[in-house]
């Protein structure tokens, strides 16, 4: 064979080459991975670790602790370990230790007396902005901290862009529960007094006691300033950053 004629097959071997290529479907483009839902954490597992070691939360967490823990940090990113901290003591304690987001104690009867435009406080029930009745029940306390009335519901829905009012059950997702807890303790939705008033960036017992105001004055202080601690030596285990 002739150069010419070797020349005119790798040409068309050439050719050939192409077409295939032409034929294959294109790459898929890469998928960036979902963000861990502890990464505030540059070691979660030191962290988890720690809340095993301690009476509160040990020595077995069960699924539903862990996922809690890790909706609230994830909520949280980009707070102080002490804020962070102080979050998660909070919702250890509204919520009996089960870091899941709760439904207030009691029914409908207990709801419409204590809420409700035709119960017992109506006064009570236009501060919470509960003007039609049945609000006192559809709008009770839920989620990690307890949203409580329409008006709040409304506020935290326009806030995170969630239509709470429509579906005030969405408060009880874990995210959005985390977020509704951020938020208010963050801009001061629940007392008007907010984390930044009471709690510095390296915080002590007495810190974690004031900042109980955020949520509910001077209610068990004391013993959830003990669970800020706990969970503050936890975050410094896992590194939060």
């Amino acid at each position: 064979m002739n150069a010419d004629a070797i020349d005119q097959l790798l040409v068309a071997r050439g050719a050939i080459d192409a077409a295939l290529a032409a034929l294959q479907p294109p790459a898929p483009a890469p998928v960036a991975p979902p963000p861990a839902p502890t990464q505030g954490l540059r070691s979660p597992a030191l962290f988890f670790d720690q809340l095993r070691a301690g009476k509160m939360l040990g020595p077995v967490l069960s699924k539903d602790e862990v996922s809690g823990c890790e909706a609230i940090l994830a909520a949280c990113l980009g707070w102080p370990a002490s804020w962070t901290a102080y979050a998660l003591a909070t919702a250890y304690h509204e919520t009996a230790g089960t870091m899941q987001p709760i439904k207030e104690y009691g029914g409908t009867a207990y709801f419409r007396r204590m809420y409700d435009i035709e119960g017992e406080r109506p006064a009570k029930a236009r501060e919470l902005g509960n003007l039609t009745p049945g609000d006192g029940a559809r709008y009770a306390g839920r989620g990690f901290v307890q949203l409580t009335g329409k008006a709040n519901y409304s506020r935290a829905g326009q806030k995170l862009a969630i239509d709470l009012v429509a579906d005030p059950d969405l408060a009880m997702r874990p995210d959005i529960a985390a977020q509704v807890m951020r938020r208010g303790m963050e801009e001061g939705w629940f007392t008007s007094k907010s984390l930044n008033d009471f709690v510095p960036m390296s915080a002590e017992r007495q810190h974690y006691k004031n900042a109980r105001r955020v949520i509910n004055g001077a209610d068990r202080a004391d013993q959830i300033a003990g669970y800020a601690l706990a969970f503050d030596a936890a975050l410094l285990a896992g590194q939060w950053a």
